[in-house]
């Protein structure tokens, strides 16, 4: 790639049960199927440097969307967030995928923040690891205001088919960067996998 503001951007697009009232996510994931709540989230992600994101230890990129949530509205238009790939977590053994949103229904404000843990634990996880969001939403404007909810979200196979459909590359110059920059990209995916599960560090 000659060109290093060529990025990256693609849509995913998670759901699980969710419960207001809760602040544990796997409590909340409980309520929320029992009582028929289901919060979707569409997240729209954008790369714009795929270069400087890769050299990035946070791996930082921009993020957008809606939430569907019957209790509050559906789709609820999020034009702001925190999105991080494999970030560097306290447990040596895990990195974080982070999905944050901030949105505003009925004159407040809430925002969405969820974690995926990407564990080296004995055992192939890969799967549930990389498609399992702990969720929690606070009322007011970051994570550090009071929880309102919890519940956990998850990618289905379609949704991750969907979500590698919508990948494109953007500032490419020609059809070949646009190719080469998508390759990079998955093969950074890859790679992090790679070394999360199978990779120095591994315990059995």
């Amino acid at each position: 790639m000659k060109d290093s503001r060529v990025g990256i951007t693609f849509r995913e697009t998670m759901k699980g049960g969710f419960a207001l009232g809760e602040t544990d996510p796997a409590a909340g994931e409980k309520r929320g199927k029992q009582e028929g709540t289901i919060l979707t989230m569409h997240a729209a992600i954008e790369i714009p440097d795929l270069r400087a994101f890769i050299a990035d230890a946070r791996h930082g990129g921009r993020i957008s969307g809606e939430v569907s949530f019957s209790p509050l509205e559906e789709n609820i238009p999020a034009k702001t967030g925190i999105f991080q790939l494999f970030s560097p977590a306290e447990d040596p053994r895990m990195k974080s995928m982070v999905y944050e949103l901030l949105f505003e229904t009925g004159g407040t404000r809430y925002y969405l923040a969820g974690r995926k843990e990407v564990r080296n634990d004995p055992g192939l996880d890969l799967w549930t690891d990389t498609t399992t969001l702990f969720t929690k939403l606070h009322k007011g404007a970051d994570k550090t205001a009071p929880v309102a909810g919890a519940g956990i979200l998850t990618l289905g196979s379609d949704d991750l088919a969907r979500l590698v459909s919508t990948m494109h590359a953007t500032g490419a110059g020609s059809a070949e960067e646009a190719t080469k920059a998508v390759l990079e990209f998955g093969h950074f995916f890859l790679g992090e996998l790679w070394d999360s599960y199978l990779g120095k560090g591994k315990t059995s």
